[in-house]
């Protein structure tokens, strides 16, 4: 079969030559290179169109500016020619057999079965001790999903051309949190997705609590534009603004013990981090790994926070916008 392989890009100068090398790297060739540029200015057009020149790869470029990545994904899809689409995005690293992985699946007829979606997988690659405590503390692992319930970042998933369009593609209405809408609507289709774990994308964790905060803030805001997660975000508003306060208050107030509650909920909330964590500090020293230690609490709050702002404004961004029709995707 025919695969497309599709990403979007925004200002990703350098970035944008890891992906382009590792696609050019493949075991499993991409019979088409499909990238769409949302109106770079950082020269990226320019490592594109200097790729198209080289005839590396079979790389078609979109200009596309103005568009967010749903709208970018889509145009990529449209101008794709492949029965089958790959699905990334730039500043990854894509394992030499990713692609080959991805598509297996749909090539393997001893199931009987005609596969339409393959969920790939994705780790962290980070470059610094800052990054390491990131990726531990907010990416699973492998052993902590189930792939009959997974719900794949398009940075590595395949899916076939004709089921994109009859989920009606990538939602243009939402900026962020738009694979998860598009997911969603698959699985709605099609049932649970194939998995293939060894189709393996790296990609760094933010290297800044300030880009951090940025980039949670606007995944929440893309779940209250989309009305996702509720029951989540209200245990977060109760865990914070409620039962955190109450701890510290009965602490204070009434007996010590009370903070050996509030330390043993702390424990149960950092648990899984510090067990992801164990697994990267080898290669740095002590302190290292004690600064490691005390970075994973103050990245969770942080990214709590982010989530706690940014999802009131993509409720109120829904509730002024509810006459729309595309709001209720489901």
């Amino acid at each position: 079969m025919k695969v497309s392989v599709i990403a979007t890009v925004l200002n990703e100068k350098d970035a944008i030559d890891r992906l382009l090398k590792s696609l050019d790297g493949q075991t499993r060739r991409p019979d088409q290179v499909v990238i769409a540029d949302g109106g770079s200015t950082d020269g990226t057009l320019s490592i594109l169109e200097s790729w198209v020149s080289s005839g590396l790869l079979p790389l078609r470029v979109l200009e596309t500016p103005g568009a967010n990545i749903s709208e970018g994904r889509n145009a990529a899809i449209s101008a794709a020619s492949g029965d089958l689409i790959a699905s990334t995005d730039a500043g990854v690293r894509l394992e030499d057999d990713w692609l080959e992985k991805l598509v297996a699946p749909f090539e393997d007829e001893r199931t009987g079965q005609t596969v339409v979606i393959v969920s790939g997988w994705f780790v962290p690659d980070p470059q610094t001790l800052f990054e390491a405590a990131m990726g531990a503390t907010v990416l699973p692992e492998l052993s902590d999903v189930n792939p009959e319930s997974f719900l794949p970042s398009s940075r590595s998933v395949a899916f076939r051309k004709a089921a994109w369009e009859a989920s009606g593609g990538y939602p243009e209405w939402l900026d962020y949190c738009e694979d998860l809408i598009f997911d969603l609507r698959l699985r709605a289709l099609y049932g649970s997705f194939a998995f293939a774990p060894d189709a393996v994308v790296h990609f760094r964790p933010r290297g800044t609590l300030r880009a951090f905060f940025k980039q949670y803030y606007q995944y929440a805001r893309g779940d209250g534009k989309a009305d996702l997660w509720r029951s989540r975000h209200a245990v977060r508003y109760l865990t914070y603004l409620v039962l955190g306060p109450l701890l510290v208050t009965l602490a204070l107030a009434h007996s010590p013990w009370w903070w050996l509650a509030l330390l043993a909920g702390v424990s149960i909330y950092t648990r899984t981090p510090y067990r992801r964590l164990g697994s990267v500090l080898a290669p740095y020293g002590f302190f290292e790994r004690l600064a490691a230690v005390l970075l994973v609490p103050v990245i969770r709050v942080v990214g709590d926070l982010a989530k706690m702002i940014g999802y009131p404004a993509g409720v109120a961004w829904r509730l002024r916008n509810r006459h729309r029709p595309e709001l209720h995707w489901r």
